[in-house]
């Protein structure tokens, strides 16, 4: 069964600052007296901040911020709705102010290889990728291929990369567990769209139905198992953000790299990069 992620409930964009503080500390779940504790203010305090009959500091409004770990691109609108200005800055991917940070991005993707890795934006869209991608992605139909690219759509589309992964079902619950837990994490209904997009897609013909039981002892991480005319390539990811951003853009960015799970997909790729013209 696939993991089902609550959409986040919606909120008007022009919500004063009180409700903005609310929504956040219910989204997490949490008490006034949760949050009033973790932040260091009474409870009173925070009430009347709620409702409107206090107006948060800055300072105030960063350390609520933090407690309840809201993204630096609702913070930014946090601080608006007190009638702050944003502290972080947000700028396309393109955008030629970071380049050294799209340089760093590019140089670790190809340091990874002969093994896959691909950087993604908030919402999955493919913004960086080394050679290794592109060869996994030789032979699928150029409309899939068509920028930009959501990686999700694409892994578990039937005219994407679908067809060609042998364990479907498993894959497939598992991104639907890393996407719940982000729309949780971020509050971000365009991921819950997403994730209503992907459960409607068909599955491929002849794609089994249900993962198959488990067996022996439990696997250390839900591998990516791929046919490919060589056999099939086993691989595992991690993924990678940046520690310290004081960027809208670069918070959300995230590097997930691939590595072989068994020697023979290892040795597939080293012979493949191998062969191919540099």
């Amino acid at each position: 069964m696939d993991a089902v992620a609550t959409p986040p409930r919606s909120i008007d964009a022009a919500a004063p600052v009180g409700e903005l503080i609310r929504h956040w500390r219910q989204h997490r779940r949490w008490s006034q007296l949760d949050l009033a504790t973790e932040a260091e203010v009474s409870t009173r305090h925070l009430s009347y901040m709620e409702t409107g009959r206090a107006l948060p500091s800055r300072e105030m409004l960063l350390r609520l911020s933090e407690r309840l770990q809201v993204p630096l691109r609702e913070r930014n609108r946090l601080l608006t709705a007190a009638g702050y200005a944003p502290m972080y800055r947000e700028r396309p991917w393109t955008d030629p102010a970071l380049q050294p940070a799209h340089e760093a991005v590019q140089r670790v993707l190809t340091a990874h290889e002969p093994y896959p890795a691909l950087a993604v934006d908030r919402h999955w869209n493919l913004v960086a990728h080394n050679q290794a991608v592109t060869a996994m992605l030789t032979g699928l139909p150029a409309e899939q291929l068509a920028p930009p690219v959501n990686v999700l759509r694409l892994s578990l589309h039937p005219d994407g990369l679908a067809p060609r992964i042998v364990n479907l079902p498993a894959w497939r619950e598992h991104l639907f567990e890393r996407l719940a837990h982000q729309i949780q994490s971020s509050g971000d209904p365009v991921l819950a769209e997403l994730a209503a997009e992907l459960r409607a897609l068909p599955a491929p013909v002849g794609s089994p139905v249900d993962p198959a039981p488990p067996g022996g002892l439990p696997a250390l991480a839900v591998p990516l198992q791929l046919r490919s005319p060589a056999g099939t390539l086993s691989f595992i990811s991690t993924i990678t953000v940046f520690g310290t951003p004081v960027e809208v853009t670069l918070s959300e960015l995230a590097v997930e790299a691939f590595f072989p799970a068994d020697a023979f997909t290892a040795k597939v790729l080293a012979e493949f990069a191998a062969a191919s013209p540099r």
